[in-house]
């Protein structure tokens, strides 16, 4: 309890009048207030807590924290394991896209001139990585650093006049402080207007090794994408999304290299050589007959000769005797929970699930991804709008009214790989109930299952014409019956097979 200088006062004057007012003070702070969360007496006396805005919280921790993060990101198996997680599944095995204009000529050139754009040489503008690899970097870069910057270059380098550049978020020049219009604002090298609203970013300029700083360059806000959670209204910038849990991976990490340790020094055998002093009764020692141990060491299935009258005293240190498994265990849980994922999500240990349990985690782990993927496909759609815009003013598609209404050549969806399931035959029972009982469509189970609904109708009619020429009935077939037509009765006829009943 902090005195103060009345309390310092009164105890010079009276040091029993001061005795009784700390206790009485003490007491006073000690009372239960209407919220035991407000409580701060001695049991949470150390825990000090400020209102600032999102801003001010995180302007002075959002750069150590980063370093943290990746920090564990290079050294930590448990962190690559979240991160794997996030990258494995948000997107799904593959990233897909299908064209839904009103023009299917178009639809099947964009779809084409997409693919082709996503090829490392014409969607990056280092021609290092493909479009699918980008996309896999953004998660990881926003899971980890909290948000990373994608810039729209417009370039003569690949197949369209567009481009990706990636920036993380350390290169925003924090030390910009001036705006270029007036009545704006400059917060952590990113400009505003009066709503709060990006109108440009300031990026630092250096060379490629991160020295000879240079003069920034500005970017309008059109030309950026700036890829990252908001979770508070005053919040202008990223903040790792790792933040809560960085501290207890790295406990975790210093105990497993503890345990490992202390386990290594358990499976050693030491050896000490116990000399006996004095002469041995019928043994002579020559002049330079003793065997010096100096720089031996013990190897398996090894014999060595002592001198005379030394005996060796091994030392076999203990094992762990603590349950570091399950502590293992109980952290690990506690980590992905943060992260809003399963322990079997970043473990991969299944010792513990059956069929039910993997199925609810696998739900649950969805819901988190899910959430992962709305974010990510406002930054999809902006980069696959400006691609399209791209593609008209190249030429490769064609439209008089394409200002007027660019969403109409814009309509699209995203298609994900599906994950196979844990038991096929059981999920394709569910859908085979859901369909027939209108809990889905056929629509959902395609998209579910990563396919579009217009192509599995053209394959399946496809394949039942080439069935019909072969004298296949497909569909008795798929039914379990032999598959192979009977004649018809012109066929019977013009073979001269047919005959009275």
């Amino acid at each position: 309890m902090k005195q103060t200088l009345l309390d310092r006062m009164i105890g010079a004057v009276s040091p029993k009048a001061g005795a009784r007012r700390a206790e009485w003070r003490r007491y006073y702070e000690e009372q239960r207030g209407n919220y035991d969360a407000s409580d701060s007496g001695r049991l949470q006396s150390r825990w000090t807590t400020q209102n600032l805005s999102a801003e001010l919280t995180d302007r002075f921790e959002r750069d150590p924290i980063r370093a943290r993060t990746r920090d564990l990101e290079r050294n930590s198996d448990v962190m690559n394991a979240i991160l794997r997680a996030f990258r494995r599944n948000v997107i799904g095995g593959a990233l897909k896209i299908r064209v839904t204009t009103e023009d299917q000529e178009r639809n099947k050139i964009l779809e084409t001139a997409w693919k082709r754009w996503c090829e490392k040489d014409n969607c990056d503008v280092t021609g290092v990585q493909s479009f699918t690899q980008i996309v896999r970097m953004l998660i990881q870069r926003k899971i980890t650093d909290g948000g990373v910057l994608i810039l729209k270059r417009f370039t003569n380098q690949g197949y369209l006049p567009f481009q990706l550049q990636i920036l993380e978020v350390d290169e925003l020049d924090v030390t910009q402080i001036r705006p270029r219009e007036k009545g704006n604002k400059v917060v952590g090298g990113i400009e505003y207007n009066r709503w709060n609203r990006p109108v440009g970013y300031w990026i630092a300029q250096y060379d490629i090794e991160g020295y000879t700083p240079a003069a920034p360059i500005y970017i309008p806000a059109k030309d950026v994408i700036f890829y990252y959670s908001k979770r508070r209204p005053s919040q202008v910038r990223e903040m790792s999304d790792l933040a809560p849990t960085v501290t207890r991976i790295k406990d975790m990490n210093e105990f497993i290299t503890a345990v490992t340790i202390k386990e290594k020094i358990a499976a050693c055998l030491a050896a000490f050589i116990k000399r006996i002093g004095g002469m041995i009764p019928g043994k002579h020692r020559m002049a330079g007959e003793e065997i010096s141990y100096e720089g031996k060491r013990i190897v398996p299935g090894m014999i060595l000769e002592l001198n005379p009258g030394d005996e060796v005293q091994t030392v076999n240190p203990p094992g762990q005797g603590s349950d570091a498994t399950g502590f293992l265990k109980a952290v690990q849980r506690l980590i992905s929970s943060a992260s809003g994922l399963s322990y079997e999500a970043t473990s991969r240990d299944m010792s513990e699930t059956n069929y039910s349990s993997a199925r609810q985690g696998m739900i649950e782990d969805a819901l988190t991804y899910d959430e992962e993927w709305e974010l990510l496909i406002q930054v999809l759609d902006e980069i696959y709008e400006t691609f399209v815009i791209s593609c008209w003013l190249k030429g490769v598609i064609s439209g008089g009214d394409f200002w007027e209404d660019v969403r109409k050549y814009t309509a699209h969806e995203w298609v994900k790989k599906p994950k196979p399931w844990i038991d096929p035959a059981k999920e394709a029972n569910a859908n085979a109930t859901m369909l027939k009982t209108g809990q889905k469509t056929f629509q959902q189970v395609c998209a579910e299952n990563g396919r579009d609904w217009k192509q599995v109708i053209d394959e399946m009619n496809e394949a039942n014409r080439y069935a019909a020429e072969k004298k296949i009935d497909l569909a008795a077939m798929l039914a379990g019956g032999p598959g192979v037509q009977e004649p018809g009765e012109e066929e019977e006829k013009k073979n001269g097979t047919k005959t009275d009943a």
